[in-house]
C-alpha cells in the first residue's frame, strides 16, 4: 500500500521570491531568521538535506561538513498571487490563484459590517487590521461590557471575529462565522473567516485553542482526485478547514504542533492508502506573527527532535514530504506573512539520496507528483518530479 505524508511547516519560508518587492518583503528569509537564535538546532533535517536547498545553502555556508544527505530537496516558487495560508495550500494541492484574495487595510466596508450586524443581532467594534493579541487587549473590555463582537483583519485576506467564551459560547461564535462566510462572496470573498475565542479578565485576556477557520470552497484539487479514486485523504490540523472539507475522507483536529506531530506518528501506524496531509501551525500563529525569533527557533528544534519518530513509522513504499506554504519572517518589522520560496524535503526507501532538483516554478508540482505516484490522471497545471526522485 502506498502512502504519502505531506507535512506543512506553516510559514517556514526559505528566502524572498523575485517579486517580494511587490509585497513589501525584500530581505525576508524565515528559516535563516530563526537560525540566528541560540535555541535553533535541526540536525535531523540537516541529515535529510534541508541546508542543501538553493537559497538555504548560501545562508548556511558552514553548516554542512560534507556534501552528503539522505533525501531529495528543492525549493518552490509561488505562481499564485498572494502570500496567505489559503493561496499557498491551494496551490500545492493544484489550484493556481490568478487574482489575490481581497484585503482590507482600512477595515471592511460599512455595507458589509451593517449586514453582518443585522444577521447576527450584535454590534461590531474595531473593524481594523490588528494583531490578534493586541486586539483583545484593546477591545476586550468593551466587548465584555457591551456584547459587541470584535471584528478585525490583517494584511491577509481574513475576516476575524474575537469573542469571550463565557459571553459568546463557542458554537455561537462558529455560527456567527458561518453567517460571515455566507455574506463574504463576490468582490468580498475573503480567503478565510476565522473564529478567535478568548478567555480571562481585563486586561489579561488570552486566546484559546478553539480557533476555527471557515474557508472558501476550492475547485477540484489533489484531495478530490485522490478521494474520487477510492484513496484515503487524512487531514491533520487545519487542513480540513483550509479546503472546507472538500476531498477529505477523515479529519483530525489539533491544538498545537505537539499534538499534530503525535497524531502524525500515530497515522504512520495506521492502515490506509493515500495521503496524510498535515499542517503544523504554531510556527506562524505563535511566533512568526509575534516576531518571536527564539520561540520560532524552539518550535523548529522541537519538530526536528521528533522527526526520527515519524521516520521510524514509514513503510517500504511511503514517501515523506516536508514543505511550507509561505514565509513569516520573525525578524522583520512586519508581523505579517512574507512572500518567500518554500522548502521541499523528501524522504523514503524509494527516494534517491543526495538529490537537489533545484528551483521549481510552482507549488502545484507537489500535487502533480503525488497524483502520478498513485497513478491518477489529472488536469492539474504543474510538472511532476517523481521520476527525478525515485530510485
Amino acid at each position: 500500500m502506498k502512502r504519502v505524508f505531506l507535512i506543512v511547516l506553516d510559514s517556514v519560508g526559505v528566502g524572498e521570491l523575485p517579486d517580494a518587492n511587490l509585497y513589501g518583503d525584500i530581505g525576508s528569509h524565515t528559516l535563516y531568521a530563526a537560525s540566528t537564535s541560540s535555541y535553533f538546532a535541526m540536525p535531523n533535517m540537516k541529515r535529510l538535506g534541508l541546508f542543501h536547498i538553493d537559497g538555504v545553502a548560501e545562508k548556511f555556508p558552514a553548516i554542512e561538513s560534507d556534501g552528503t544527505f539522505q533525501g531529495a530537496v528543492a525549493r518552490l516558487a509561488e505562481t499564485s498571487k498572494g502570500k496567505d495560508t489559503t493561496t499557498g495550500h491551494w496551490e500545492m494541492a493544484g489550484i493556481i490563484s490568478e487574482n489575490p484574495f481581497p484585503t482590507y487595510p482600512n477595515g471592511f466596508p460599512d455595507e458589509v459590517i451593517k449586514e453582518f450586524e443585522a444577521k447576527t443581532g450584535r454590534k461590531v467594534i474595531c473593524n481594523l487590521p490588528y494583531s490578534g493579541t493586541e486586539v483583545i487587549k484593546e477591545y476586550g473590555k468593551e466587548h465584555m461590557d457591551t456584547g459587541a463582537l470584535i471584528v478585525y483583519t490583517s494584511a491577509d485576506s481574513v475576516f476575524q471575529i474575537a469573542a469571550h467564551e463565557k459571553l459568546v459560547p463557542i458554537e455561537e461564535l462558529y455560527r456567527y462565522c458561518k453567517i460571515a462566510r455566507e455574506l463574504l462572496v463576490g468582490e468580498h470573498a475573503v480567503g478565510r473567516v476565522i473564529a478567535r475565542p478568548f478567555v480571562g479578565k481585563a486586561p489579561n485576556f488570552e486566546r484559546t485553542t478553539n480557533r476555527h477557520d471557515f474557508s472558501l470552497v476550492p475547485g477540484k484539487t489533489m484531495l478530490d482526485y485522490l478521494s474520487e479514486a477510492g484513496l484515503d485523504v487524512l487531514a491533520v490540523g487545519k487542513i480540513n478547514d483550509i479546503f472546507a472539507g472538500k476531498g477529505v475522507t477523515d479529519t483530525e483536529r489539533t491544538h498545537n504542533n505537539a499534538e499534530g506531530i503525535e497524531i502524525t506518528i500515530q497515522d504512520t501506524k495506521r492502515e490506509f492508502e493515500g495521503l496524510c496531509f498535515i499542517n503544523l501551525v504554531d510556527f506562524d500563529m505563535l511566533y512568526g506573527h509575534r516576531n518571536d525569533v527564539d520561540g520560532y527557533a524552539k518550535a523548529l528544534t522541537y519538530f526536528d527532535e521528533q522527526l526520527p519518530r515519524i521516520l521510524e513509522g514509514l513503510e517500504e513504499e511511503d514517501i515523506l514530504m516536508i514543505t511550507a506554504d509561505h514565509g513569516c519572517d520573525p525578524s522583520t518589522p512586519s508581523t505579517d506573512h512574507s512572500r518567500e520560496y518554500i522548502p521541499l524535503v523528501i524522504y523514503g526507501n524509494a527516494v534517491k539520496q543526495g538529490i537537489n532538483f533545484g528551483t521549481r516554478t510552482r507549488f502545484s508540482d507537489i500535487a502533480v507528483t503525488i497524483l502520478e505516484y498513485f497513478g491518477i490522471q489529472n488536469e492539474v497545471i504543474g510538472t511532476s518530479f517523481l521520476q527525478e526522485i525515485l530510485k
